[in-house]
């Protein structure tokens, strides 16, 4: 409540990779509306995929709108505004007229997205220079961070790289959109352009050995000059035009944004005020894992540690798969009866997995059981490499001990075997960490993929740690909102915002007895089957 008693709001804007969504809370946290539009993506071959910054913004504009009309009733209520988004190259020219990153020539897909994998040649070539600043990405860059795809584009389509006014990251774009401000957020460039937050500076040698001398001769002008913490309120607010735009009050607070992941570890990691002891899992269309550490911890194969890019002050670990939804889904499509399947699912208003985890939870006595439908079924779910902790692009996926079924019950099986694999791959990231000093004690779970309760105890069972579940419906929502609050002044700072915003809804904890020995010994057949792939 302000000091008038009258209620106030804020809006978190989650930009995904298929979608974007806006979720108006209250201050204590609460959701009231949610709104939601598709958002295109173009796939070519070479592993080309694009997104335009145009029509995401009016899919930006389009669901604040929806939100701000269906709950909020006086625009003036919303005291702030906060974005956060994939971690996607916007490439803008002069005026941010949107310039072609590919060869469709097409202007208005302007947008590398984070899961395009052209720049895998000219990450290999940074990798093998070696520089210091890899220290700070797991010792190995990926393919989906911004220098190989920048340099990609000065190699390969050099007038757009020539032209280019600004390189954002998705989230600085749309608070650029929002405020003119051209301010970048430690997360976005710690994580995934190599900024140096805990020094306070890029590192020109690195741009001058990789390639891109122009952009350290030109002062970072295109890449980010005021590099500011999540949160922190930019320029005016909402300028008329995006207030008009967005059915807001013009100078409505906007704060600094967030990667979507990193916004889903803001908005879960607070939980009990303990950050340090809680792994951040994001499990959406790729998966995410962050671990706050008090100092650095330098992990192989593991991103960071990057200071300051989640919770202010602390060093963040960023793991995760480069496909975990979409592996299942991907899965899932191989088998002979999953299109009968998803026609039932949509007749029932579901998503295939979503129908697969509530078949297969009625069909056992206890969650944990689920794991004896899978019996002698395997799967490394490597579709689009290993991001960790093996830092590994060309690791590939392996399925093992398929027969000739072709029924449903067998399309369970390879469900369950296909989501066993995605929790044997955060074991691997969980324990690697815990080798080299950033232990936790449990996982604080959010994104659509991870929101049932089998999904969750499989995840317990198979990494061995208590998998937690807020009581926010949409964490990366209220992740971002929470941006939105500390900018528009309702709290002093993002660590009692989180504090006082997240708490536990339930926790699933790991079962023990022949359920543990039993994926203890799958775990063990993972790796092996893992090995094998990446020797082959």
């Amino acid at each position: 409540m302000s000091a008038t008693g009258a209620p106030r709001y804020v809006i978190g804007v989650d930009v995904g990779t298929g979608s974007a969504r806006a979720g108006l809370f209250d201050l204590a946290g609460r959701m009231l509306a949610v709104a939601k539009r598709d958002i295109s993506l173009h796939r070519e071959a070479g592993s080309i995929v694009e997104q335009s910054s145009t029509e995401i913004w009016d899919a930006v504009c389009a669901i604040v709108r929806e939100v701000v009309g269906s709950a909020a009733g006086d625009p003036a209520a919303v005291i702030g505004l906060g974005f956060d988004a994939t971690c996607s190259l916007v490439v803008l020219g002069e005026g941010g007229a949107p310039l072609a990153v590919g060869p469709s020539e097409d202007p208005s897909r302007d947008i590398i997205v984070w899961m395009d994998h052209r720049a895998v040649g000219q990450a290999e070539r940074i990798n093998a220079i070696g520089h210091d600043v890899l220290r700070y990405v797991g010792g190995r860059i990926s393919p989906e961070m911004e220098t190989p795809k920048l340099l990609w584009l000065k190699e390969n389509r050099p007038q757009t790289f020539a032209q280019a006014w600004q390189f954002f990251d998705l989230a600085d774009f749309l608070t650029w959109k929002s405020t003119g401000d051209l301010s970048r957020s430690t997360c976005t460039v710690t994580c995934k352009w190599t900024y140096l937050a805990h020094e306070g500076r890029w590192d020109p040698s690195y741009f001058g050995q990789i390639g891109l001398n122009e952009l350290a001769a030109e002062g970072f002008a295109r890449i980010g000059t005021s590099i500011v913490e999540p949160g922190t309120r930019l320029g005016q607010g909402l300028t008329a035009a995006a207030a008009e735009a967005m059915g807001l009050r013009a100078g409505t607070a906007v704060g600094a944004g967030m990667i979507d992941a990193h916004a889903g570890g803001i908005g879960t990691v607070g939980i009990e005020g303990r950050p340090s002891e809680n792994l951040a899992y994001v499990f959406g269309t790729s998966s995410c894992t962050m671990t706050s550490t008090a100092g650095p911890v330098f992990v192989p194969g593991v991103w960071g540690p990057y200071y300051s890019a989640m919770v202010p002050g602390m060093w963040l670990n960023e793991g995760g798969q480069s496909a975990a939804g979409a592996a299942i889904d991907q899965l899932l499509a191989f088998h002979p009866a999953a299109q009968e399947a998803a026609r039932v699912a949509r007749d029932r208003g579901l998503s295939l997995p979503a129908m697969m985890a509530q078949t297969a939870a009625a069909r056992v006595e206890r969650l944990s059981d689920v794991v004896g439908l899978a019996a002698g079924l395997h799967v490394v779910p490597e579709f689009l490499g290993n991001r960790a902790p093996f830092a590994d692009p060309h690791a590939r996926a392996v399925i093992a001990g398929l027969g000739m079924e072709r029924d449903f019950d067998s399309l369970i099986a390879l469900y369950i075997a296909g989501l066993c694999g995605i929790g044997y791959g955060l074991r691997q990231i969980v324990e690697t960490q815990a080798q080299f000093g950033a232990g936790i004690e449990r996982v604080v779970i959010s994104g659509g993929a991870g929101a049932s309760d089998l999904v969750r105890q499989v995840l317990a069972d198979t990494c061995g740690k208590p998998v937690v579940a807020t009581e926010a419906d949409e964490p990366v929502l209220l992740g971002s909102a929470i941006l939105g609050a500390v900018a528009g002044g309702a709290f002093a700072d993002m660590p009692s915002a989180m504090a006082a915003l997240t708490c536990v809804a339930k926790t699933f904890e790991p079962a023990g007895g022949a359920i543990a020995e039993a994926h203890a010994t799958r775990f063990r057949q993972f790796r092996a089957l893992q090995d094998c792939m990446r020797s082959a």
